[in-house]
This record gives C-alpha cells, sequence and structure tokens, in this order.
C-alpha cells in the first residue's frame, strides 16, 4: 500500500511516522512537508535508511507541484497532518492559516478525487467546536470556532465533508484534544513551559491561568489514528481525547516543581483575544466503532515528556534560531514581555 503523508515533519505527523513505520513495515509511505518553522527533519532521524520511506519537501497548497507528487507516487490513501497550529500566530497571521489549512486540503482532494485514493484521512482538531461550559462534544455537535486557526480547520472540515457528499470520495476525519509529547515544537504549552522553566525565562500565563484543557499523549492519538486509518467508517468523524481534563496553571505548576524551577518566572498577561474558556469531548464513537481509549495518565505521559526534553537539549536549542526568534522577538514584545 501507498501511503502520502503531509506535514509529517510536524509535532503529531513525526510521532505517527515513526508508530506507523514499525507497525506496518511493508506499505511505502512518502513524507511530503514544507518545512516550516516547526517543520523539523530532525524529528525524522534515522528513518532515512528506511526503504520504504522517502521525504519530499513541497507545499500542499501548491497544487502543479503537487499533482506531480501524486502523479509520481500513486498514493492508495492520504494522511493530511498538514498545517498552520498556533493560535497566536493565526491572530497575526491569519492568511498562512487560510492558505495552508483550507486551500490546501482543496487541493490534496482534489488530486485525490483525480487519482481515486482509496481513502483520505484529515486530522483536525477540537477547537473547531469552540468552548463548552459543560459536559462533552459529541461529533455532531455543530463547529462554533473562535480563532483564524480553528476557523480554517472547521472550514476545512467542512469541505472535506462536502467532497465525501458531493463525490463520494473516502473520507474519515480525526478531531483530537490537545496533544503533548516528545518534538513538540516549543511554543506550545507544555514544551514551552520546560524550555522556560530551564532556561530560567518567564513563563507567560494568559488571563488567570484558569482555562481548562483534555490533555492527551501523542502516541496514544496516533494509536487512534491507526486504528481509524484501518477500521473507520467512512464518511464519519471520530473526537480522540485523553480524558484528562486539567487546567492551565495547575499542568504550568506541576512542570516547574518536576523541573525544581521556581514558581516566580510564572508570569500572568492579558488574556488572549477569543480565548476558549474549556475544551471538552466525547470519545464514545471511537470506543464503540474501533474499540481505542487512551491508555497513557498525564502522570506518566508528562513524565515521559519531560524526560525526553531533558535528554534532547540540543534538538530544542536548535528550534530557537532563524524564523522562530524573529516571530518571538514581535510575540513577546506584544505581550510585554522581554525575550532575554
Amino acid at each position: 500500500m501507498n501511503v502520502l503523508i503531509t506535514g509529517g515533519c510536524g509535532f503529531i505527523g513525526s510521532n505517527f511516522i515513526r508508530y506507523f513505520i514499525e507497525r506496518h513495515p511493508y506499505y511505502k509511505i512518502l513524507n511530503v512537508d514544507k518545512l516550516t518553522y516547526a517543520g523539523n527533519l530532525e524529528n525524522l532521524r534515522g528513518l532515512e535508511k528506511e526503504k520504504n520511506y522517502r521525504f519530499v519537501k513541497a507545499d500542499v497548497s501548491n497544487a502543479s507541484v503537487m499533482k506531480k507528487i501524486f502523479k509520481k507516487f500513486r498514493p492508495h490513501r492520504v494522511i493530511n497532518f498538514a498545517a498552520e497550529t498556533h493560535v497566536d500566530r493565526s491572530i497575526v497571521a491569519p492568511s498562512r492559516f487560510i492558505k495552508t489549512n483550507f486551500m490546501g486540503v482543496g487541493v490534496l482532494l482534489n488530486l485525490s478525487l483525480a487519482f481515486r485514493v482509496e481513502k483520505f484521512l484529515q486530522i483536525s482538531t477540537d477547537e473547531v467546536y469552540g468552548s463548552i461550559p459543560r459536559g462533552s462534544f459529541k461529533e455532531t455537535n455543530p463547529l462554533n470556532p473562535s480563532s483564524p486557526y480553528a476557523a480554517s480547520k472547521a472550514a476545512a472540515d467542512e469541505l472535506v465533508i462536502a467532497y465525501y457528499r458531493t463525490y463520494n470520495l473516502p473520507i474519515l476525519i480525526t478531531r483530537s484534544s490537545n496533544n503533548y509529547g516528545p518534538y513538540q515544537f516549543p511554543e506550545k504549552l507544555i514544551p514551552l513551559t520546560i524550555f522556560n522553566a530551564l532556561n530560567n525565562k518567564r513563563i507567560p500565563v494568559y488571563g488567570d491561568g484558569n482555562q481548562i484543557r483534555d490533555w492527551l499523549y501523542v502516541m496514544d492519538n496516533c494509536e487512534a489514528i491507526d486504528m481509524l486509518f484501518h477500521k473507520g467508517i467512512v464518511g464519519e468523524i471520530y473526537n480522540i481525547a485523553g480524558k484528562r481534563e486539567l487546567i492551565n496553571i495547575y499542568v504550568i505548576k506541576k512542570i516547574v516543581k518536576a523541573l525544581g524551577s521556581r514558581e516566580s518566572l510564572i508570569t500572568f498577561i492579558h488574556d488572549r483575544p477569543g480565548h476558549d474558556r474549556r475544551y471538552s469531548l466525547s470519545i464514545d464513537k471511537i470506543r464503540r466503532h474501533v474499540g481505542w481509549r487512551p491508555t497513557t495518565t498525564f502522570t506518566k505521559g508528562i513524565k515521559k515528556t519531560i524526560k525526553w526534553y531533558l535528554k534532547n537539549k540540543q534538538w530544542v536549542k536548535n528550534t530557537q534560531t532563524g524564523v522562530y526568534r524573529t516571530f518571538y522577538k514581535k510575540y513577546y514584545s506584544r505581550l510585554g514581555l522581554e525575550d532575554d
């Protein structure tokens, strides 16, 4: 089977490729990634030696280039991880998110239709639902995105569904809660907290820090995606969650304590525009259809994550250059903090 994976050098995509190759050594995998600031070839170091793995640098929104890739590789199935994902960046530069997250998906859908792809798996997010004060979102709940990032993903989800209904393209959509684990770029809450705590830098916290997120260890998500790739019902949407809802400030303090750092580094700042208060997903559907449930507790997962970052300080150091530095000098300045 030829499997085209887009965005495979990012956080979730790279973890998934490592997982996928180990479990399905006879599949041929082509990883297409634009290699933006968060797309890192180091995430897949060693896989270049695998006979069933290839990498091509390309932008999914470039229709002519992607057509050549489809024509040469002839994928049987497509898994789309490619996306701009950081909410703060979407507030500053929303057009990039629209181009990759929506227009890029349109390119992939058109080519999947033209080349008669057997299954198109779209990787989405719980943020498309917006905030929920109580209870948990089911796959049938209406979408109510709050940020340009979430809106671009919601639009892509609707487009994917439209191609299924209009053209009968065999699709699946996964919507996962907040992932954490190895290889996550240090702009997201957990790796940013680890990095800043280790380097005696202030740890910014939006608002009162009482936003609630459901935390999902990335390898649990990889397992769920793999199961849906093989057993998921075409045309369906599946929520994937860790079922461990925690307050942001609790997570931050837990990491700071584990690293023996100072709580005085925690710095409360003005809340993010359109900041969702609480996310929560029901996973009843995925449990019924394929029997998946999360197996990694947050306590176990965060210990493994911290251990990985401590062992891979050079990987983290390598992210602190180029585009990252340029953006975050402006980002920290806008928050009223010095990026020292």
